[in-house]
């Protein structure tokens, strides 16, 4: 009688996920993967600004909530936005009632557009900073991925040149993160792409 043994394979992600369904989901499925839908991009330009001061499950769990309240991210909405409408934000239990980060939507979707329509997209303007690829880092530990980068340092000048709110350099280091400008995933993660150092000429 041959006995069969089966082996488990554990996968291994990046440990600021672990143990949450909703931050494992995120994980696996958005966060370093490139994006280039400007409504997308938007989206999640407003939502690490709301995140500034609390921790990214807090968003994750009203991310549905911040859709339905910011007509899905539509800028072109956004803007119109009254101040009856900002009120009745500030009253919604389903997303961060900051009033400075509401208004800071309003404010941001009518940079946003001044933007996309002085490059085409949004996507062409972001992506420059860095070099339109994807940066993929070699971290072994989470603790060695730092919090701003040059990149994010000139992207957050740049942003706020251009009149965007809560855009600072450790936001939009977690925005090239979110939006796969920037790929950390640990080396043992299973998401991590090869450093284009470390890949072997075939």
């Amino acid at each position: 009688m041959t006995r069969e043994t089966s082996v488990q394979t554990e996968i291994i992600r990046c440990g600021w996920c672990a143990g949450n369904d909703i931050y494992i989901d995120y994980h696996d499925k958005e966060w370093g993967v490139p994006l280039h839908d400007d409504r997308a991009l938007f989206e999640m330009l407003i939502l690490e600004g709301a995140q500034a001061g609390l921790s990214w499950i807090t968003i994750l769990k009203r991310r549905d909530a911040y859709r339905k309240c910011f007509d899905n991210f539509n800028a072109s909405k956004i803007v119109k936005y009254t101040e009856e409408k900002i009120q009745e934000l500030m009253q919604n239990e389903g997303i961060i009632r900051n009033e400075l980060k509401i208004r800071s939507a309003v404010t941001n979707a009518k940079a946003f557009l001044t933007t996309q329509k002085e490059f085409g997209t949004f996507d062409n303007y972001i992506w420059q900073f860095s070099d339109y690829k994807t940066i993929v880092n070699d971290y072994s530990d989470l603790r060695e991925v730092p919090a701003t980068t040059p990149e994010s340092d000139r992207m957050s000048k740049d942003l706020q040149k251009r009149g965007f709110k809560f855009t600072g350099s450790t936001i939009c280091h977690a925005y090239m993160q979110a939006v796969g400008m920037v790929d950390d995933h640990i080396q043992l993660c299973w998401k991590r792409k090869q450093p284009e150092h470390l890949l072997l000429d075939l």
